[in-house]
């Protein structure tokens, strides 16, 4: 058979003869027969529309529904008008086409910083031409040709940028994937996951290739997964579940339509497909049917044609028990029309359906041509009411007069994306007509969720997108004032068969927990040496437009500024925070000393030696003392109540701090959590993220410290290398050491670990509650941009829901904007995240450095503070170019020792680097870098070290090993193995900075980002 015949089905075709479905079957009977009231070009088609009320009808809507009183019930389904994007060249825009994949990206970077990269819309593949016309000339081929030519299936990406309404296309690097339609595409973070379809070869292979988009030059990836998969597959749908499992579902193998499941966990490496059997009704054999995941983890499939090619109407949700059992039921409400080849996609809590096709050269009838189904009312609505029955027929083309707003979104293989609240279509096939217009349409039961800011802006970017002009941002609505939203169920699982009261924006959640792992058994990469001798080129690339913007200041002359035209800066309940003045940083940090006062609690050590109650440490009211204050004469009740305040602690009104401690100050008892749903909600970390910047804005750039000390390296995450350390050298804790020494860490509290939450909200917490005593410098993790791609931004929306995960990293981030730059210790030790590079010869340089300050704001100063690091040992001098990427830079020993002269120091102390001891001297020891975390990402098998510095001004490095891999036992559950694994889904692209001081793999590439 030719492959490049029209995918109609022929009489030849084996597959056909018996009953069953073939590969080339993307046919015309179904959808390519020209329908005589659908006859006529597209260019008609178009001019019918724009030239009718449609074209203006979403502002209206936005603007008549803000006059109009409360709807009462769920929303009908919107209406849809053409936007009028912007096409500077022909091959920018994508042109007729039917059978791709719209993909919505979320936006890289932080809005109104230089490399920030607003939302986008992704479209890959499809087919270009029909039988018997070509795309070039649009000319409709005569019913029952209308097949799709295999041969004009095609593997281009075009962008549609949100914000600049404008179409581009773009030519990644890498091997792009064959040309393909029918195929699935999915998010997951800024990459579009592409598998299966069918183009002029066949059946494409079931290899998973993804789009890189995070860069300003998109890659191409081919993804290794081991054993066996869905196969070679068409027809199908696929969707991201969970923010976590990438799940494929029935399709066609070229034989027969399918019901299959298949999932992959993208937090397990080595990556493997498994095949699930869900319980209860789930879908029939089918292709052509649609699969969208709401945000709390629950699979919607809808429609798709059977195994007899009948169109189905049926809905059906996919959903994971906490014990990790799979189950399907049917979704509630009486869908208005079977169909399939039709599209679908989430806002909220609302799976808004489009098109679709009923055999036969039909496709859905008018009204029901756009539904919803309201996941949380759980009905469904199409443009007129509430759906009871089905609408087969009830609306027929010529009793509605042919009205254009309905015509508008008749047609079928088009493709569907959502952007906040607006929902995108573009292209497809109706009557025989390949489509290249791109829709909009605004869910105004998402804005009417909305505080009236967050409306007012939708209405903006409504009109806007009409308009063809910038729709505007997209911010984050008030996440705190959520007093209507509904608990959790208590173990995370999705419940089936009822529908699901929405929070306030309709946001829905669960719990992506270790409870909720799929693969049990271990699953422990150990690729050593080959692992991390494959530098970071993706934490390389992220840099680069930073340091190119930092070099053009320093080339132009300008003057650096900090951050303070934005003024007061809302938090999600509206309240302001005023952006303090840096005080004069001479001398000291600035915090207002307390009196000399007696704490509250004295702490208590049990008697016995040993046994169960040996070493047990207890902290006591001194009031509870019977002969303490027996001598104290308080007077009058009123005075013993003004003597009692001094032994009140000074603490803030503000209880988050200490609840953080009291939950995570555990060095001896803490164990990872069994879910992995965060104890704090967004209001507590705005709340603890409030007290801190208050504290950080108080302080110079560079803090002035006084021995003794303990200075704490990287810990990327690793929460229980922290413990460890903790316990084994002592507690920032009354019933530690925090009256006796202070406590520095150097920077990178997050990414790559699995628990950056615990590590960034304990030290902020301890930073609150002893500010003059814990002290925290900034790393190179510790910018939106680096820590959006290592793991932070991955680890807050698994472990707290989309939107408030979203919403506290960055919040978070706004904070590191303040954290200190570097510290001196008794003016004779300097401590740095990364180094002095080429720019740094005096402390003043950083001392002028002025916060709140971004890394693209910052200088060559900034960069080489942060990511700067030492030659590769003594005999290398001078600088020399840093395998971390272009414009990065090394320093020699004779670099080190010029400063310190310079500067009347003695030592540097830094960071940034895994050093295989933990510590490691260089510059004839007038360097020392250091390392806390443990086997740093599961393969470097490092130690981790603090350096104690006493008073006499003596460093004592103190090391910890790592721990011995668990002992697997039938006992073991699979969620401790995803609580070991889950972060490992930085994929080989991604690798850490090769181990300091490690054998290195000799690589020729030396004009690669990855080499060493």
């Amino acid at each position: 058979m030719d492959v490049e015949a029209s995918l109609g089905a022929t009489d030849h075709d084996p597959a056909v003869q018996d009953g069953t479905s073939s590969p080339t079957e993307m046919d015309g009977e179904q959808i390519g027969e020209q329908s005589p009231q659908l006859a006529g070009s597209q260019a008609a088609s178009t001019a019918e529309v724009t030239g009718s009320s449609t074209t203006t009808t979403a502002p209206q809507q936005v603007v008549q529904a803000q006059q109009q009183s409360p709807v009462v019930g769920p929303r009908h389904a919107p209406t849809y008008s053409v936007v009028n994007a912007i096409i500077e060249k022909k091959e920018d825009g994508p042109g007729p086409r039917c059978g791709h994949t719209l993909t919505a990206v979320i936006a890289v970077g932080e809005e109104g910083t230089p490399g920030y990269i607003g939302p986008r819309l992704i479209l890959f593949g499809g087919a270009t031409a029909l039988e018997g016309n070509s795309a070039s000339t649009g000319t409709p081929s005569s019913a029952g040709s209308a097949g799709i030519r295999l041969a004009g299936a095609t593997a281009d990406v075009h962008c549609y940028d949100v914000l600049t309404n404008k179409w581009s296309r773009i030519t990644p690097f890498g091997e792009p994937p064959t040309p393909r339609a029918a195929h699935v595409a999915t998010a997951v973070g800024t990459m579009v996951v592409i598998q299966g379809g069918i183009g002029p070869a066949g059946l494409s292979a079931e290899d998973l290739h993804v789009l890189d988009l995070t860069q300003q030059r998109p890659r191409w990836h081919r993804v290794v997964v081991q054993g066996p998969g869905p196969g070679p597959r068409y027809g199908h749908v696929m969707a991201l579940v969970g923010q976590r499992y990438l799940m494929a579902i029935g399709g066609n193998d070229g034989k027969r339509p399918l019901s299959d499941v298949w999932a992959l966990d993208t937090a397990a490496k080595p990556y493997e497909w498994r095949k699930l059997e869900p319980e209860g009704e789930g879908p029939p054999p089918c292709m052509y049917a649609t699969a969208s995941a709401r945000s709390d983890g629950l699979l919607l499939l809808c429609g798709g044609r059977d195994a007899n090619s009948v169109p189905l109407a049926s809905a059906y949700g996919l959903a994971k028990h906490r014990d990790g059992r799979w189950e399907w039921a049917i979704a509630p409400g009486v869908s208005p029309s079977p169909r399939y080849q039709h599209a679908a996609v989430f806002v909220n809590a609302r799976l808004h359906v489009s098109g679709g096709a009923l055999g036969g050269g039909r496709m859905v009838e008018d009204s029901s041509s756009v539904a919803v189904l309201d996941t949380a009312a759980g009905v469904w609505c199409d443009t007129k009411s509430v759906v009871t029955s089905p609408r087969t027929g009830r609306y027929s083309a010529d009793a509605a007069g042919g009205d254009a707003a309905v015509e508008l979104t008749r047609r079928c293989r088009h493709a569907a994306a959502a952007v906040s609240d607006l929902i995108f279509i573009y292209g497809g096939l109706r009557g025989g007509v390949l489509l290249d217009d791109l829709l909009v349409a605004e869910d105004l039961a998402a804005a009417e969720t909305t505080s009236a800011a967050s409306h007012a802006a939708a209405v903006a970017a409504a009109s806007n997108v009409q308009a063809g002009r910038v729709p505007g941002r997209y911010g984050f609505v008030d996440e705190r004032n959520r007093q209507t939203m509904p608990e959790a169920a208590p173990d995370g699982s999705v419940v089936l068969g009822s529908p699901v009261a929405p929070p306030v924006n309709g946001d829905m959640y669960t719990d992506i927990s270790t409870e909720n792992a799929m693969l049990p058994g271990p699953r422990r990469t150990n690729k050593g040496v080959e692992y991390l001798v494959e530098a970071s080129a993706a934490e390389a690339e992220a840099i680069s437009a930073t340091l190119a913007a930092a070099k053009a200041r320093q080339v132009n002359g300008e003057v650096e500024l900090p951050d303070r035209d934005r003024g007061a800066e809302a938090t999600p309940s509206g309240k302001q925070i005023s952006t303090l003045i840096k005080p004069d940083s001479a001398g000291s940090n600035n915090i207002v000393p307390a009196g000399v006062r007696l704490h509250h609690r004295a702490v208590v050590v049990a008697a016995e030696t040993g046994g169960a109650l040996g070493g047990m440490v207890r902290q006591l009211s001194i009031d509870q003392f019977e002969n303490e204050g027996r001598r104290v004469s308080y007077g009058t009740p009123e005075s013993a109540t003004a003597a009692r305040k001094l032994l009140d602690r000074q603490m803030s009104i503000n209880s988050v701090p200490k609840k953080v401690v009291v939950h995570l100050l555990k060095p001896r008892g803490w164990k990872p959590p069994v879910r992995r749903q965060f104890f704090l909600d967004c209001n507590e970390i705005a709340d603890l993220c409030d007290s801190a910047e208050r504290i950080f804005s108080s302080e110079p750039s560079v803090l002035q410290l006084k021995a003794p000390i303990k200075i704490f390296g990287d810990l990327h995450g690793q929460f229980g290398d922290l413990m460890r350390l903790f316990d084994e050298y002592g507690s920032p804790s009354t019933a530690g050491d925090i009256a006796y020494i202070d406590y520095l860490f150097l920077g990178d509290y997050v990414d790559r670990g699995q628990h950056s939450l615990e590590t960034i909200t304990l030290l902020l917490a301890l930073k609150v509650e002893y500010p003059n005593n814990v002290h925290l410098i900034r790393g190179n993790h510790e910018a939106a941009d680096i820590n959006a791609l290592f793991g932070f931004r991955i680890e807050c929306i698994e472990r707290m829901g989309e939107r408030d995960g979203i919403w506290v990293w960055h919040r978070i981030n706004r904070l590191f904007n303040w954290l200190p730059l570097a510290a001196l210790i008794e003016k004779k030790i300097i401590c740095m995240h990364g180094g002095i590079g080429r720019s740094i010869n005096h402390v003043e340089q950083i001392e002028s450095l002025q916060r709140p300050i971004t890394m693209e704001a910052g200088s060559i100063v900034l960069m080489d503070l942060l990511w700067s690091d030492p030659t590769e040992n003594d005999s290398v001098e001078g600088l020399r170019p840093n395998a971390r990427g272009p414009g990065l830079v090394t320093f020699g020993p004779d670099r080190v020792m010029e400063f310190c002269n310079n500067n009347d120091l003695q030592l540097i102390v830094r960071a940034h680097e895994c050093v295989m001891d933990g510590f490691e001297r260089f510059a004839q020891g007038h360097l020392i870098t250091l390392f806390s975390a443990t086997n740093y990402c599961g393969t470097a098998n490092n130690a981790g070290a603090i350096l104690v510095l006493g008073r006499d001004l003596v460093v004592v490095p103190k090391l910890i090993h790592p721990l011995p891999p668990a002992i697997s036992s039938p006992e073991a559950s699979p969620e401790r193995h995803i609580e070991d694994t889950w972060m490992q889904e930085l994929n080989a692209n991604r690798p850490p900075t090769p181990t300091r001081g490690r054998p290195q793999v000799i690589t020729n590439d030396r004009g690669s980002l990855a080499w060493i």
